[in-house]
């Protein structure tokens, strides 16, 4: 996506109009302008100088994002957000309110109450009307913006806000002209009762006025605007100026844009990390905060990333830059934030169609009005005054602004707390998902399988068979191996030197260790070679009812005992569902592991369903099937959940996860905590009713206002004044923004607020079934059931593996079992049982 800076956009109708222009631009495939930020973001193939010219020729100007010099981009974007609106309209209303006080003293004060005035405007009508023509000159030409982006706009057919604020004060202003010719004409004929009646005609104060408000109202309005980007601004400011890395040897500070990928550099305690990095020297504890959110620090040590802008707390480091300039990780968070706020979310699209139409459609309401209250009998100030409060009480701004300032501070929430959301879509989608489809490795549990239990038989000692085990192990690469050396470490134990190691089939390592033949493995294995007693057995099935993979090891023919290894499940996983589940949301864990393991963990954490031995191609299918439930968020971590997250309604990603997880999802978690998807719902949920309550907001008070300006209440008393009106206006805006802004205290962590949501459930097109089958020996065999199954007329797809023994169909529900089954059969292998998945 391509993003642009945008100028001369007043009000929403400006953005569509902008929007509208752009997306007839050959070779553009969409285009969203955000009248929050000025900005707009493109996608197609159509060139810079084509959108730039349809933008021109709306009558708005625009540039390119990021054109700036590399050394100052962070600069230069950081300066496109800062709010350099309000300064400007705080002083035009300072100006304009004090010429618009001694025109309100002179129109009102000495008209209605008897304010004193100089003795030569006593009876002097035409002097005083003269005065006040002046007054309301001057704040015209303070505020001439409105005229220019107004007319303009009109005369190209396409009237925004400032049309109607321009066509309202221009009403009264020509209006009251108008009567000070009648005014001075009656005064030449002597007739000075019919000079003083109309001094009550002059609408010249209300010409400055309506300007007036509504530069309250957009100083108001610009500046709580400014707050909604302050989350991004802050994350710009983060970004460090310098580095210190290593010259010739030597220590050198340079601009942090000259570190290039490869570089080494140092970073002292207190200081703030440059660049992306590995440690290759030095261990210390750095505060993440900036990224995730966690304000305990992280200790870092040899091999471990370091990410830019975290803070080095205690320790003297020194690292590798391995990512630089945009590729860093708090520039991706910047990118993905400015993105999302570049994008629309599909609540939007109403209130820009309405936009599209409103000024025009109010300008006609305003016209008709004045002409019905002539037809009517009234007088022609009277009906004037009618259509300029219509012109100027309509807010096409509130509407438009409704759902993207909501959504801004939604984005900026989330960045402060370490979730990411990609687009305004995701941000709106995440809050109405019904089923949580949890991935079990990295993101249920650890992903790093760790010792659980140590069981000592005989008279072996817990440390000799941990000290045994970790010798025999040292020389493997297994997962296992890892887990059961690393608890050797912890303990700072000592180990023998093994020799002879050799790998055996059946899960099995032997090697020979201070004269004696070890042997170890699973129980399967060990039980097959060696005489293992039943309790020893039991402690083992227990080991495995838990989850667990019991390890045994055997020193010459002596038992020594079990080592229990699991993949433990996070500390905060089991909350995190049952928060899911109170949210009225069905958790689903999904696991290649055996049932027996996979309920053990499902048991663990109190998930709804356990869906066990998927394999990673299958996870999309079973997703697919999923979503006949409602919307799916499917949660992963790894290389092989990318095609469910892509699947999935929402997809997301825990940011320790690998690259292609993260870029196929639409959420990015940047802590390894499930807690994050629960604050990530919660925060979707709190900006769409914000939204809700925007747009309620806008729609009522245009719905209601409208008719009361025009006087169709006026059987009950109730007229409006086109001041009155123009203040209406000017701070229904400001009601939208300020209460988009309540989000910043939103507790997304809390948990005592959540209410289960009615979810319609859609209804379920396709199925999918699990068949056991025998006889496939090798990958050959697995592509030709898989061709037989796929051929049967309602089948969407089969994963097939032979490992397994087993085949996974996503099917059509009018696709009987039989068929399947036939199908298989022809195809020469055996089915030894189809179940519904």
């Amino acid at each position: 996506m391509e993003q642009y800076n945008v100028t001369g956009m007043s009000c929403a109708a400006c953005s569509a109009r902008v929007e509208k222009a752009v997306s007839k631009v050959e070779g553009v495939t969409s285009c969203s302008v955000s009248l929050l930020t000025n900005s707009m973001g493109v996608e197609g193939t159509a060139s810079k100088e084509e959108i730039i010219k349809a933008v021109t020729d709306a009558g708005y100007g625009a540039s390119l994002k990021g054109e700036a010099k590399k050394e100052n981009k962070a600069a230069a974007d950081s300066e496109a957000l800062e709010d350099h609106e309000t300064p400007r309209l705080k002083k035009r209303l300072l100006t304009s309110l004090g010429f618009l006080i001694l025109l309100m003293y002179v129109s009102m004060g000495h008209n209605m109450w008897g304010f004193p005035l100089p003795s030569w405007f006593d009876g002097n009508y035409v002097a005083l009307a003269l005065l006040q023509m002046i007054l309301s000159a001057i704040v015209m030409i303070i505020n001439r913006k409105f005229f220019i982006s107004g007319f303009k706009s009109l005369f190209r057919l396409s009237p925004n806000m400032d049309t109607l604020v321009a066509m309202g004060s221009s009403a009264s202003f020509l209006w009251s002209t108008f009567v000070l010719f009648a005014m001075t004409k009656a005064v030449q004929t002597g007739n000075t009762a019919q000079a003083h009646a109309y001094i009550h005609d002059l609408y010249f104060e209300s010409a400055a006025m309506i300007l007036t408000l509504i530069t309250v109202g957009k100083m108001l309005e610009a500046r709580s605007k400014g707050k909604t980007t302050d989350a991004l601004k802050g994350l710009m400011k983060l970004a460090p100026q310098s580095a210190v890395v290593i010259r010739d040897g030597k220590e050198v500070t340079v601009p942090v844009s000259e570190v290039n990928t490869g570089d080494i550099f140092v970073v002292r305690p207190g200081e703030s990390i440059p660049v992306d990095g590995v440690v290759i020297e030095g261990s210390s504890a750095v505060n993440e905060a900036v990224l995730t959110g966690e304000s305990i620090p992280c200790d870092k040590e040899e091999g471990d990333r370091v990410s830019a802008a975290t803070i080095n707390q205690s320790g003297f480091i020194k690292c590798r830059a391995t990512r630089v300039g945009e590729d860093t990780t708090l520039s991706q968070i910047i990118k993905m934030v400015s993105d999302a706020a570049a994008t629309k979310a599909p609540i939007a699209r109403i209130a820009d169609k309405i936009s599209g139409i409103f000024v025009p459609a109010v300008i006609a309401i305003a016209i008709v009005t004045t002409a019905v209250w002539l037809i009517l009998g009234r007088e022609f100030s009277y009906a004037l005054a009618r259509g300029i409060s219509v012109l100027v009480i309509s807010c096409p701004c509130a509407l438009g602004l409704a759902t993207p300032v909501a959504i801004m501070v939604g984005n900026g929430m989330g960045a402060k707390n370490g979730i990411l959301f990609k687009t305004s879509a995701s941000l709106e989608e995440c809050g109405r998902v019904s089923v949580a489809a949890l991935d079990k490795t990295g993101t249920i549990t650890n992903g790093t399988p760790v010792v659980t239990d140590t069981v000592p038989f005989g008279k072996t000692t817990e440390e000799e068979l941990l000290k045994y085990a970790a010798s025999l192990e040292n020389k493997s690469e297994h997962p296992l191996a890892r887990a059961v050396l690393s608890k050797a470490e912890e303990k700072s134990m000592a180990i023998y030197e093994a020799e002879d190691f050799k790998a055996l089939p059946g899960n099995g390592l032997t090697a020979r260790v201070n004269g004696s033949v070890l042997t170890g493995g699973s129980v399967r294995f060990i039980k097959g070679k060696f005489k293992v007693g039943e309790s020893l057995l039991s402690e083992a099935d227990r080991f495995a009812s838990e989850g667990k993979t019991p390890l045994m090891f055997v020193k010459d023919e002596e038992v020594l005992g079990i080592i229990a290894v699991a993949d433990t499940v996070k500390k905060d996983s089991a909350e995190a569902v049952k928060q899911l589940k109170n949210m009225g949301i069905h958790v689903v864990m999904l696991t290649g592991d055996n049932e027996k393991t996979a309920s053990a963990i499902g048991s663990q954490t109190g998930v709804d369903e356990v869906i066990a031995g998927v394999l990673p191609g299958q996870k999309e299918s079973v997703v697919r099937r999923l979503k006949g439930r409602g919307k799916v968020a499917m949660v992963g971590d790894g290389i092989n959940d990318a095609p469910a997250l892509t699947s999935a309604d929402i997809g997301i990603a825990i940011g320790s996860g690998a690259d292609v997880a993260v870029d196929a999802a639409e959420v990015v978690l940047m802590k390894n905590s499930l807690l994050d998807v629960c604050a990530a719902i919660r925060l979707s949920r709190a900006t769409l009713r914000n939204i809700h309550q925007n747009l309620f907001w806008a729609f009522f008070y245009n719905v209601v206002c409208i008719p009361l300006a025009a006087g169709f209440y006026t059987s009950l008393g109730l007229t409006l004044n086109p001041m009155i009106g123009a203040a209406a206006m000017s701070l229904s805006s400001f009601c939208v923004v300020s209460n988009a802004l309540r989000l910043n205290f939103c507790r997304i962590y809390d948990p005592s607020r959540d209410r289960k949501i009615k979810q319609k459930e859609k209804k379920n097109m396709e199925k999918v079934y699990r068949m056991d089958i025998e006889g496939m020996m090798c990958p050959h065999c697995e592509a030709r059931v898989k061709k037989a199954l796929e051929a049967v007329d309602g089948v969407v797809s089969a994963e097939v593996s032979h490992e397994k023994n087993c085949a996974l169909v996503t099917a059509e529900p009018s696709v009987a079992k039989e068929a399947l089954s036939k199908a298989v059969t022809d195809a020469d292998y055996t089915v030894k049982g189809v179940t519904e998945a």
